[in-house]
C-alpha cells in the first residue's frame, strides 16, 4: 500500500454499531489522552478496523523495545460495550505535523466516523499548568448549550480559550457537520505522561457515557505510552 499526498485509509473490518460515539485519544500536553485511549483499547479488548497513514504525520518512526520499527500511524478501534453506545477509539502515536494536516485528518476521522453511525464525539486534553496540580481540576468546552449543560452537571468547569491540536479540531468540524460532543481538558504539568492526569479524565470519560470503566491497570498504559513513544519524562508534544 503506497502513500499518497494526503492519507491512506486500509481497512480491516465494517463493524455493527450501535450509536457509537467516537473517543479521540491521540498524543497531546501530559499525553492524557493518549493514556486513556490505550487504556480504553485494552481494557474494552477494543478491534482494531481502519488504519490511517499520511505524509502530514512527524517524520519519524518510532522503535519498540526489541528494535522493531512501528511507522507514524492513527488507528480506529471499535468495541461493543453493552450500554446504550458502542465505541469508536482513535488512538495513535502522532498528530498531522502541519495545518493543513490537521484539518485533512480530522476531516478524514469524522468522514468515517460518520460512515459508521457516529453522532456524537469526545475529545480530551491536558490543560499546561505551571506547576504540579496536587487534584487536577476539570474543565470542559462543547458544541452547543445543552451537551455544555449536562458535561458541566457532572463536575467540569467551562473553560474560555483556545484547544489546539486534534481535540479542538474534531469537535469544531463536528459542530460544522451538525454532529455533538465535548471535550475534556485536564490540568496538567504536561512534561511527562501524566497518569493522576489521565485518570481524572477516565473516571470523568466514565461519569459523562454512563459506562463503568476500571482504572486499575492505568499504570500500564502509562508505562506503555512511554515505551511506544520512546519516553524517558521528555517533554509532552506542542499541538
Amino acid at each position: 500500500m503506497g502513500i499518497s499526498n494526503v492519507s491512506v485509509e486500509a481497512f480491516f473490518e465494517r463493524p455493527m454499531l450501535r450509536k457509537p460515539v467516537l473517543v479521540e485519544g491521540l498524543p497531546g500536553i501530559g499525553f492524557v489522552a493518549n493514556i486513556v485511549g490505550l487504556h480504553l483499547v485494552k481494557e474494552l479488548k477494543a478491534k482494531i478496523f481502519c488504519e490511517i497513514h499520511s505524509q502530514f504525520f512527524q517524520a519519524i518512526a518510532f522503535t519498540t523495545g526489541k528494535g522493531y520499527v512501528r511507522p507514524p500511524v492513527n488507528e480506529l478501534y471499535y468495541a461493543k460495550t453493552g450500554a446504550d453506545s458502542d465505541l469508536i477509539i482513535l488512538y495513535g502515536n502522532t498528530q498531522a505535523s502541519t495545518v493543513r494536516g490537521q484539518y485533512e485528518l480530522s476531516s478524514k476521522i469524522l468522514d468515517i466516523a460518520e460512515m459508521n453511525g457516529c453522532r456524537t464525539i469526545v475529545t480530551i486534553g491536558g490543560l499546561k499548568r505551571s506547576s504540579p496540580p496536587s487534584t487536577p481540576r476539570v474543565f470542559c468546552t462543547a458544541t452547543d448549550k445543552e451537551t455544555l449543560k449536562k458535561v458541566i452537571s457532572l463536575g467540569a468547569s467551562p473553560f474560555q480559550g483556545r484547544v489546539y491540536g486534534a481535540a479542538g479540531l474534531l469537535l469544531g468540524l463536528a459542530r460544522l457537520r451538525g454532529l455533538s460532543g465535548y471535550c475534556i481538558l485536564v490540568e496538567t504539568l504536561g512534561l511527562y505522561p501524566d497518569a493522576l492526569a489521565a485518570k481524572v479524565a477516565l473516571d470523568f470519560l466514565s461519569k459523562s457515557l454512563s459506562l463503568p470503566l476500571n482504572p486499575s491497570n492505568l499504570d500500564r498504559a502509562v508505562e506503555l505510552t512511554r515505551r511506544l513513544l520512546g519516553m524517558s519524562g521528555e517533554e509532552s508534544p506542542k499541538y
